[in-house]
């Protein structure tokens, strides 16, 4: 298995520092009700420690919230609430939407006002060592102090002081040097420190929360590309710097940013709430997860409408091919006739098909998590199961295919669930139907299956007709009898 590290600017073979694999997330600062954006973040990393899990490998997986910082402090003042609940009032809704998508919890959660006496005796560490000095209650790290900083973001020093400039501080002693400690302000939130009242700087918090959950080194960190620079550059010279242990993180992993157009999906610009799309546009979860999927994890996504749409049929397709399979399997264990030797063929190759499908869906993911290859390895899958189950005919199963819809399905929900996507939902939505539309298209359904048995071929397109026109039912005539479904 390889796995793209960003400090290198390779792939590497992966090879964790023993078991569990240890793995930290830079998580949500929660300011805002979660974005398409951060779905995307937490869908792939989830994905990451799926497959890792399904390849054997024991993780310990963290994520971090930050629960105080400027933004959510903003986000009080404008809704009228203290910080504190405004960060709870999103920490809740990431966990409702992410549910939603299928991101399983964190072993893990950190929160940043939980670990306040942790930072200040990181920094009070920082401080004795040489490489961090208090101002006016300030304290900030002093990059010179680290000879090796920039080296995973391989930004020069002159970018790295053209971004300095954002946060110019003449009493730096260098304007690389960035904040690990804020003397409180008027109406802020504050916390007593050696060094007077205040809150952590911004990066000190991740090398604080993943050394004391994960120890002085760990596999893999986990965040989106705009991290990089400044928050895990320093994140590297801070944790480094206080433990002594190099390399503080074995394979660095980035996200690609979701954009919209020309811009990166932001609460501080525009943005997409996966709520809207899940509950406006009625996306279902699986189909959004599975667009979030559709390009390799490292490559900057650009929201599109009409490839959402895309990967809602898609979605379905697969999930087709499973209730197809489910149906048959029930089918075929009522009974079943001698074969012939076409129908022998047909199930072997079945078979075939499956584990070959299970083959191109390793050997992608193996390929830095190649997400991609994964899900047209559940395309030929599901393609093949539906052209064979579309070649049964008569009343009962040829017995070998049985055990070829039995393989095929298992290997179709082996992938599918190893990608976190659920195939367990209706694929029309007709779930959301009322009891009493789904009572009288069934019906409707059993009457014209009554009309097409006395032959009267008038009353059966009648039928159709209305659940078309009324219900906007698609009905599928089969050997094994009729399936229905919504229009998309």
């Amino acid at each position: 298995m390889y796995i793209f590290n960003t400090e290198s600017d390779r792939k590497e073979e992966f090879k964790p520092y023993g078991s569990p694999v240890k793995m930290y997330v830079c998580g949500l600062t929660p300011k805002n009700d979660p974005h398409l954006g951060h779905a995307r973040l937490f869908v792939v990393n989830d994905t990451i420690r799926r497959y890792l899990e399904y390849r054997g490998y024991t993780l310990h997986y963290v994520q971090n919230f930050t629960d105080i910082d400027d933004k959510i402090i903003a986000a009080g003042q404008r809704e009228g609430i203290p910080p504190s609940q405004a960060a709870r009032r999103y920490t809740d809704a990431y966990f409702a939407t992410m549910q939603r998508l299928g991101v399983r919890p964190a072993d893990t959660f950190t929160y940043v006002t939980d670990y306040i006496p942790k930072i200040i005796k990181a920094v009070t560490k920082l401080i004795d060592n040489g490489h961090a000095y208090v101002v006016d209650g300030d304290v900030f790290f002093s990059v010179p102090s680290f000879p090796e900083y920039g080296r995973l973001s391989k930004r020069n020093e002159e970018a790295m002081l053209a971004g300095a400039r954002v946060e110019l501080d003449e009493r730096k002693h260098d304007p690389r040097d960035f904040a690990l400690w804020k003397s409180a302000k008027p109406g802020e939130p504050w916390w007593d420190s050696p060094w007077g009242p205040g809150r952590p700087g911004w990066h000190i918090e991740c090398s604080t929360m993943a050394v004391d959950e994960l120890g002085p080194q760990i596999d893999i960190h986990g965040g989106g590309a705009d991290l990089i620079f400044p928050h895990h550059e320093n994140e590297i010279a801070q944790s480094e710097s206080m433990t002594g242990r190099h390399p503080f993180v074995r394979y660095w992993v980035h996200t690609g940013m979701l954009s919209l157009g020309e811009e990166k999906m932001a609460h501080s610009g525009s943005f997409v709430t996966i709520a809207s799309i899940l509950d406006t546009q009625k996306i279902p979860a699986p189909a959004l997860r599975t667009y979030l999927l559709g390009q390799h994890y490292r490559a900057t996504l650009i929201w599109s409408d009409e490839q959402l749409k895309g990967s809602v049929t898609r979605w379905r397709r697969w999930a087709q091919a499973r209730a197809t399979l489910q149906r048959l399997i029930a089918w075929a264990d009522a009974g079943s006739r001698p074969a012939s030797a076409e129908e022998y063929e047909a199930a072997r190759d079945l078979i075939s098909s499956a584990q070959s499908a299970r083959d191109a869906f390793i050997t992608g993911m193996d390929d830095d998590f190649n997400t991609s290859a994964a899900l047209s390895a559940l395309d030929g899958l599901a393609k093949r199961a539906n052209e064979y189950a579309a070649g049964l005919t008569g009343e009962q199963a040829p017995e070998p295919a049985n055990e070829a819809m039995r393989e095929a399905l298992r290997i179709l929900l082996e992938i599918s669930s190893t990608l976190g996507i659920s195939l367990e939902s209706e694929p029309t939505d007709s779930a959301e139907l009322s009891a009493a539309v789904r009572n009288e298209i069934e019906r409707l359904i059993a009457a014209r299956i009554e009309a097409r048995a006395s032959r009267d071929w008038n009353e059966a397109d009648r039928i159709r007709k209305e659940l078309d026109e009324h219900y906007h039912v698609v009905l599928r005539d089969t050997p094994q009898g009729t399936t229905w479904s919504l229009k998309d």
